[in-house]
């Protein structure tokens, strides 16, 4: 089919980029968020100068790679490109995708511009379907209260099922929070439980079916029913990601 870590470039990227420091790390850790959330700014807060940068194999993307220190527990973290979607409409949105289905980071952290949610949302319901681990930070917090406007977080993380932490990425504020909320959430002290959607009774046999055949044919650990919706969508480049060779 094609889809493999090592058809998208994902294990060359892994390895490129401080493999002894990977192999070293205990989890691996994922930023994603639109553009213009301080997603990057808070990438640096997290991982200060233990950082590094390389290129997508095959892709005209770099992405930052660094180490977080959670309480003496080393994570390695890397700052996705931004993006508004993952239906792959361009060589960032792939890119992220990929990497978040075929990496299976431990926790995906989304960061979001506070000040305007709905905008920001949408990938992060995205994000929830293809992985429940997500921690939305929720960034740029003094701008909505300069708004006069206040976002109520535990009501957020209710209606989500996972946590949400506040930051102020360009004056650190909120980053010890967020490492610890990082900690907790992989030594299973807290509980991811968002609820898929449902679909219409047609769509869910066809996902089913789909799935029987995945299933077959990948890995256990990868998520056959997001990757089916993702093929009733007509997203093809999923199967075709080695340049358009299929395998």
């Amino acid at each position: 089919m094609g889809l493999t870590n090592q058809s998208t470039g994902l294990m060359a990227f892994l390895n490129d980029l401080q493999q002894e420091a990977y192999q070293k790390a205990e989890g691996l850790v994922a930023l994603a968020g639109n553009p213009n959330t301080g997603k990057s700014t808070l990438f640096n807060a997290l991982t200060g100068l233990r950082q590094h940068t390389g290129n997508w194999p095959g892709k005209t993307v770099t992405l930052a790679q660094g180490i977080v220190d959670c309480q003496g527990k080393k994570l390695m973290a890397v700052d996705l490109p931004g993006t508004y979607s993952l239906l792959a409409n361009s060589v960032d949105e792939q890119v992220a995708r990929d990497f978040l289905y075929l990496a299976k980071p431990a926790v995906t952290i989304v960061v979001v511009d506070a000040t305007c949610l709905e905008r920001n949302l949408n990938l992060l319901l995205q994000i929830l379907e293809l992985t429940p681990r997500v921690i939305l930070c929720l960034n740029l917090v003094d701008e909505v209260t300069k708004k006069g406007l206040q976002v109520d977080k535990a009501k957020l993380a209710e209606l989500l099922g996972i946590p949400v932490v506040a930051t102020i990425a360009r004056e650190n504020q909120g980053v010890l929070e967020l490492k610890e909320t990082i900690r907790q959430a992989l030594d299973g002290k807290i509980k991811f439980n968002y609820q898929c959607k449902s679909y219409s009774p047609e769509i869910e046999e066809a996902i089913q079916q789909l799935e029987e055949i995945l299933k077959s044919q990948l890995p256990e650990d990868l998520n056959t029913r997001w990757l089916a919706l993702r093929l009733l969508e007509g997203e093809e480049s999923l199967l075709t990601a080695n340049g358009g060779r299929s395998e």
